[in-house]
């Protein structure tokens, strides 16, 4: 195929692009979703709608980007199904190398909750309760939490019930490292027994260690994620390289039979290519207080 492209070929790749989409809002509609009821659900469904609006903000423009990705592949090698792929990639870029920004997020609220439960031992030390030590706490936080704090105090100051503002806190942070310093906070609350400070001496070295452990887990994900992005680079630099300087070599692919094989090459691409992303992957445990569980 030589020229300019053909209109059935923009119709080929228009339906494929339909194709995709349709194939992932069906994906997105069989994910099952919890419903959120009153009270801290329904903050909860607040933040997840805010969320929602966010992501589909960025996939709006992810879109846009991959049409023109899509487009620009089409006019470069005349063959329809790179040309899908290409904007197949673009949408799935941040899920297969956006890993790394969300890696520090977690171990930045790791670090800072680590920080706040020494902070807060340290207060409750100088005879001071466990709500005003709470509020005493909010008024220089760590910033990776200091929204969440700021509300937690907040919600004490208005005379909410500790125990359901600590839950609330919970399902703020969202985090099962969190959790486990909240549930002791609840138990706390409801029994008022001693030995709190020393509770929260050991949650906070175990904090510690568990940012340890995640910062030589994130390093050798790091080189994992590399590997992956070189050869996603080095593969399309090749192949556009080989259709635009010497075009007769690819050629065969052009034909009917040439794309289903392209098709075939890049299916195996992209298994490659999910497999690396799950080896650099980290699946965390679940909330110890997530859906009103009790510690």
């Amino acid at each position: 195929m030589t020229g300019a492209p053909r209109l059935d070929v923009l119709l080929l790749l228009l339906a494929g692009a339909a194709v995709g989409g349709g194939l992932a809002l069906l994906g997105a509609a069989l994910v099952p979703r919890e419903r959120a009821v009153a009270g801290a659900d329904g903050q909860r469904s607040g933040r997840e709608r805010a969320s929602l609006v966010a992501r589909l903000r960025g996939l709006g423009r992810r879109g846009l980007v991959a049409v023109g990705a899509g487009l620009l592949t089409l006019v470069l090698t005349r063959w329809p199904v790179a040309a899908v792929a290409a904007g197949a990639l673009v949408v799935v870029w941040p899920s297969l190398f956006g890993g790394a920004a969300a890696e520090k997020k977690a171990a930045a609220k790791v670090e800072a909750l680590a920080v706040w439960t020494e902070s807060l031992r340290d207060t409750i030390a100088g005879a001071v309760g466990l709500e005003q030590a709470v509020i005493a706490s909010s008024h220089a936080p760590p910033a990776a939490i200091a929204a969440e704090l700021r509300t937690f105090a907040d919600r004490l100051r208005v005379r909410m019930p500790m125990t359901e503002a600590l839950r609330r806190f919970a399902d703020d942070l969202a985090d099962p490292s969190a959790d486990l310093v909240i549930a002791a906070l609840v138990l706390n609350a409801r029994l008022r027994g001693p030995g709190l400070r020393e509770v929260l001496t050991s949650l906070a070295d175990s904090a510690r260690a568990e940012l340890e452990m995640r910062g030589r887990v994130s390093a050798g994900r790091a080189s994992t994620r590399r590997s992956v992005q070189i050869v996603v680079g080095v593969t399309l630099v090749f192949v556009s390289g080989l259709s635009v300087f010497n075009p007769t070599y690819v050629a065969p692919y052009g034909t009917f039979a040439g794309q289903v094989v392209l098709l075939v090459i890049l299916g195996l691409f992209a298994a490659g290519f999910f497999w690396l992303r799950r080896l650099s992957t980290f699946d965390e445990p679940g909330r110890l207080l997530a859906d009103g569980g009790t510690p």
